[in-house]
């Protein structure tokens, strides 16, 4: 088969695939970035990434490889979401070896740059959804993200029933957040956890519960958070949520009804464009339309505009908050929000782990990589991550 050329390439592609890579080329360009002054105080302290590979040598040694491997996963999937393009193989191993080449390219810059560029695994994991697009590969995971929708909605229902028959506040609370956390294992980005998915067909929210780290947890201020909620209700919460499915409809919106209960009024952000298997924006609404129709709370408050969807600005897996879309800004400072909700290893591991924010803060993910949990202290594949913070002060 002749090479497809980048100069050819475009003529090669479908019309699809045309589309939507000028869809997001479109979009990125009349984004307006900018930071929330409610969240972010001061831009200039915050650094959104955990690691720097370029001044740690044991995680680049170890993330250079694991994205090195990675990578041969992603190409399959690029190549298998678009089987009836006949160009899809040759753009896919195309895909893989140009991100290849550019992680070569950062690992010998690594002695130059040390000290002077930090370069976090939110860059590397950035790089696989900018080269997908690259290459015609504009939502890969699009079949994958539908399915899973389509199912947890169906079991919505039936957990919330299961999350009311708790009569105690601070039981039903702490179920609320371990739905959270379990729903956040349904990460195909995590090299572990797409093994079991691919593996076991019936792994649901349930077995993700049975799988996460027993309380102590590896960071566990769950009994802060449970304290604070005996206090007055938060004015308003924004949300920044990570994956399809499971992690969104039976872990997240269940939590988020829990704070609408309480009067708090809270805005739902997810990506601006496709990454991984991470639900975006435009995805969020439809799911609201479906999920509204099966709880009451959230249907008053979707109809009534006490739940909101807002774009996060993202075009990754990882979370930047230099980087909001000025819609976004503008609700967060006009609804007073003292409460901002990070879940996910992208969003609050991989970056914001360490950052302070402007308002009450509450981190929730689960480690999905042995190396980055043994890292931070832990133990278990399945760490969990539970961080409350107060407001940083000014």
């Amino acid at each position: 088969m002749p090479l497809v050329t980048p100069a050819t390439l475009k003529k090669k592609l479908t019309k699809t695939a045309i589309n939507s890579a000028l869809k997001i080329t479109r979009s990125a360009s009349i984004r307006v970035a900018m930071h929330s002054r409610s969240l972010l105080p001061d831009p200039a302290v915050y650094q959104p990434d955990t690691l720097d590979l370029n001044t740690d040598g044991k995680a680049a040694e170890y993330w250079f490889n694991c994205f090195r491997d990675m990578v041969a996963k992603f190409a399959k999937v690029a190549a298998k979401s678009q089987e009836e393009d006949h160009t899809a193989t040759q753009r896919a191993e195309q895909f893989q070896s140009a991100y290849l080449e550019r992680l070569e390219e950062h690992q010998r810059n690594v002695p130059v740059n040390k000290g002077k560029v930090v370069l976090g695994t939110s860059e590397l994991l950035q790089l696989n959804e900018t080269l997908l697009r690259r290459y015609g590969f504009a939502d890969p995971w699009l079949r994958q993200k539908k399915l899973e929708n389509a199912s947890a909605v169906a079991r919505l229902k039936q957990r919330l029933q299961e999350l009311d028959a708790l009569e105690d506040e601070d039981t039903r609370w702490t179920e609320l957040v371990r739905g959270v956390l379990a729903g956040n294992m349904f990460d195909w980005g995590a090299q572990a956890i797409s093994n079991i998915l691919e593996q076991d067909s019936n792994f649901g929210l349930h077995s993700a519960l049975d799988r996460i780290e027993k309380r102590p947890w590896l960071l566990d201020n769950l009994d802060n958070w449970l304290n604070r909620l005996k206090g007055e209700p938060h004015k308003c919460a924004v949300v920044f949520v990570d994956n399809s499915g499971v992690d969104v409809v039976l872990g997240v919106l269940p939590f988020v009804r829990g704070l609408l209960k309480r009067g708090t009024k809270v805005l739902l952000c997810a990506n601006s464009e496709p990454a991984l298997n991470d639900v975006t924006s435009e995805e969020l609404r439809s799911l609201l339309d479906d999920c509204s129709r099966e709880c009451e709370v959230l249907e008053h408050a979707w109809s009534k505009g006490q739940l909101l969807v807002y774009a996060n600005g993202q075009t990754g897996p990882c979370l930047d908050m230099r980087t909001l879309p000025k819609e976004l800004c503008d609700a967060i400072a006009a609804n007073e929000t003292d409460l901002l909700v990070i879940e996910g290893m992208g969003r609050a591991l991989h970056t914001n782990l360490n950052a302070r924010f402007g308002c009450e803060t509450l981190k929730l993910a689960v480690i999905k990589n042995k190396w980055l949990a043994k890292y931070l202290g832990g133990e278990n594949m399945f760490a969990v991550v539970c961080k409350f913070e107060p407001a940083a002060p000014s």
